[in-house]
């Protein structure tokens, strides 16, 4: 498995897909760290909204770095495409890490603002809550559920606007906590509770994708 994901680690860099939504993530936090924004709460969950878009486009580049035929040929290799998608995942799960570090540490270096204990944790948990979302959006909307590129996108982008605005969703719940105080302890409880669900909705999508990417092999 280790093989596997360093496999599809290797071909994603050497795509080079990954570029775009990395490079609109770093610009995103930058504007957002080296302006007045207002308290760290705040700052980290216009960070995590910006990473759900990134972390769902970044999911739909890893796993169309390699065509239709290069991916029946991995899954052979690999013995059924359980581990493929599973390595899929995880690939696409080391780079949500990657950028989460980059959203919590960039407001810090670029405009130091007052932090608590409570900070990070509570940044922290809502950038993996948005990333968990992102990969599921991610998956829902790749080519192997969705095969029409057109219809993937504008489905992706339905899906990540309703979970950013529609009231109730885990992540605006989040959202309007972190923006309306200036305490992260009074929401750090609700990015604890929230975050298994993002994780819970993950699970589900991979499931749901494995089973049509099945059916339409």
């Amino acid at each position: 498995m280790i093989a596997l994901i360093r496999y599809t680690l290797a071909t994603t860099i050497h795509g080079q897909r990954y570029l775009a939504p990395v490079l609109l993530f770093c610009a995103g936090v930058g504007i957002s760290s080296g302006s007045d924004s207002g308290p760290l709460p705040g700052v980290y969950a216009l960070n995590s909204g910006i990473l759900l878009v990134c972390a769902t486009w970044l999911t739909m580049a890893v796993i169309s770095v390699e065509d239709p035929t290069h991916r029946a040929i991995t899954v052979v290799a690999a013995r059924g495409p359980v581990k493929v998608l599973a390595a899929t995942i995880a690939v696409s799960a080391l780079f949500a890490v990657g950028l989460t570090i980059i959203g919590l540490g960039l407001p810090l270096l670029m405009n130091p603002r007052p932090i608590t204990a409570a900070d990070l944790p509570a940044g922290a948990l809502a950038h993996l809550l948005c990333a968990s979302l992102g990969l599921a959006v991610g998956l829902l909307c790749s080519r192997l559920v969705i095969r029409r590129q057109g219809y993937a996108l504008l489905t992706a982008l339905a899906l990540v606007t309703a979970a950013l605005l529609t009231t109730g969703s885990p992540p605006n719940t989040l959202f309007k906590g972190m923006a309306n105080t200036n305490k992260a302890t009074d929401v750090l409880p609700t990015a604890a509770a929230l975050l298994p669900i993002g994780l819970a909705v993950l699970a589900v999508a991979a499931v749901i994708t494995h089973v049509i990417s099945i059916r339409r092999d």
